[in-house]
């Protein structure tokens, strides 16, 4: 048995991919590729979404005088029907704003009919024919609106079509001298191109700033989950001190207090254990957040204690800071009055003011304070205008988390409390956090300020 033939014929398959051609090019001509929706629709500016409009009211005031003239004066064609031919071939002008493929069919219709009606009045030989010139022109003006508008398909349906209508009426009389079909033709074909490549190149921006968007919104969405990620990774250490804390103590309570029964020394031994879980829990949920490869870091985590140090850092990057402690704040944090979420997220949120200054406007004279007054920890970092200084800023002995002032606001949620920034009137900036401290910690009295 001969082996089956892999595919068609080749003249089977150039008559199928022609067949299949010929129907976009139908489906193009039939169809408009966008809504009628006019340019600059979605514009800010009247003016601009006004402007069609006027282009196209001007465009059929100057060309249907126009034609009639020249159809009464340079073809000879009566004065009615040469208004019904103008208006059949310049008055859809109007449509090219919301319906540019309409538009060509009408026109594209008008002119043919016309072509055929000059035929029938007889012509001279110094008249263009099949195209007028008012007819030719107004028809550019509707090629470069589809080109502007429709696809590439319905473009080349449309090119297409006139130059096989021009070819058609001048075999009708191909004794003519002065045909306009390939005149029509020619600078049909060019008019599409341009308005097909203005449209492709503002689609391109369209597409490119759609992206740029996109990307935007998934860069601070990433940046969020990082932030949060280092957040969660610092509790961890936060929390697994206290864990660790009620652990040892359920463990070591039937040694330190005589006389518990037995089901004191259960009750510890299940606290124990459920501390032990937790523990265990919060280690495979870390190691979740560290899937990426990272380590733990293996120092305890900083908190007000250590922003002394931290200004002292910033002073000697090249920033000029000063900080303002109050003496409660500074005696609660010795005693461990201040939460440890709290005392941490104050840090990184000083931390990260302080690198966006070096950042963003090195040289400012920046101050922070830190006070505790009405149940609430408030951390203030405010910086002047940026001044030119004479030496470049070491970056690295002040840098933050990197994510600004994204990071102080996923810390300040996490703690309950209150963020506001801002830029203030003397072109400085402001970072004032609040956050929410236990009743036992006394409001404060003064700030003694102290200087890095």
């Amino acid at each position: 048995m001969p082996p089956s033939p892999a595919g068609p014929p080749p003249a089977d398959g150039l008559l199928s991919a022609a067949r299949r051609n010929l129907r976009e090019l139908a489906q193009g001509l039939s169809h408009a590729s966008h809504p009628p929706v006019p340019p600059f629709a979605g514009s800010p500016r009247r003016w601009l979404r006004l402007l069609p409009y006027a282009v196209v009211l001007a465009l059929t005031a100057v060309f249907v005088p126009v034609t009639i003239n020249v159809l009464t004066s340079d073809y000879g064609v009566p004065g009615g029907l040469a208004g019904a031919l103008a208006v059949g071939q310049a008055a859809p002008l109007l449509l090219l704003a919301h319906r540019p493929l309409q538009a060509w069919w009408i026109v594209f219709t008008a002119d043919v009919v016309g072509a055929l009606v000059l035929l029938g009045q007889g012509l001279r030989p110094d008249t263009l024919w099949p195209w007028t010139p008012p007819g030719v022109v107004g028809y550019l003006f509707v090629l470069l609106a589809l080109g502007l508008r429709e696809s590439r398909r319905t473009a080349i349906g449309v090119w297409l079509a006139t130059g096989a209508a021009g070819l058609l009426l001048f075999l009708v009389r191909p004794s003519h001298g002065n045909s306009s079909t390939l005149l029509l033709f020619v600078l049909g074909g060019v008019v599409l191109v341009i308005g097909a490549a203005v449209r492709e190149r503002s689609d391109a921006q369209r597409r490119l700033v759609e992206q740029e968007t996109i990307s935007e919104a998934e860069r601070a969405q990433r940046t969020l989950l990082e932030e949060r990620t280092r957040i969660a990774r610092e509790l961890h250490d936060v929390v697994a001190h206290h864990m660790s804390v009620i652990t040892v103590q359920a463990d070591s309570a039937p040694y330190r207090v005589e006389g518990l029964s037995e089901e004191a020394r259960a009750e510890f031994a299940s606290i124990a254990a459920g501390a032990r879980e937790s523990l265990a829990e919060m280690r495979r949920l870390l190691s979740v957040l560290r899937s990426d490869g990272s380590r733990g870091e293996l120092a305890p985590q900083p908190g007000l204690d250590r922003v002394q140090q931290l200004v002292e850092a910033t002073v000697r990057a090249g920033l000029p800071a000063e900080l303002s402690l109050a003496s409660d704040v500074r005696e609660a944090v010795e005693r461990g009055g201040v939460p440890q979420a709290v005392d941490l997220s104050a840090y990184r949120i000083v931390q990260e003011a302080l690198a966006n200054v070096v950042r963003h406007a090195p040289g400012a004279r920046t101050r922070v304070s830190v006070t505790a007054r009405d149940g609430h920890l408030t951390v203030l970092v405010v910086n002047e205008r940026p001044q030119e200084t004479g030496s470049p800023l070491r970056k690295l002995e002040t840098s933050g988390t990197g994510h600004g002032l994204v990071g102080m606001r996923e810390r300040v949620r996490l703690t309950g409390g209150t963020l506001d920034t801002g830029p203030l009137p003397d072109g400085g900036f402001r970072v004032a956090a609040r956050l929410p401290l236990p009743p036992p910690l006394p409001p404060s009295a003064s700030a003694t300020p102290e200087e890095p």
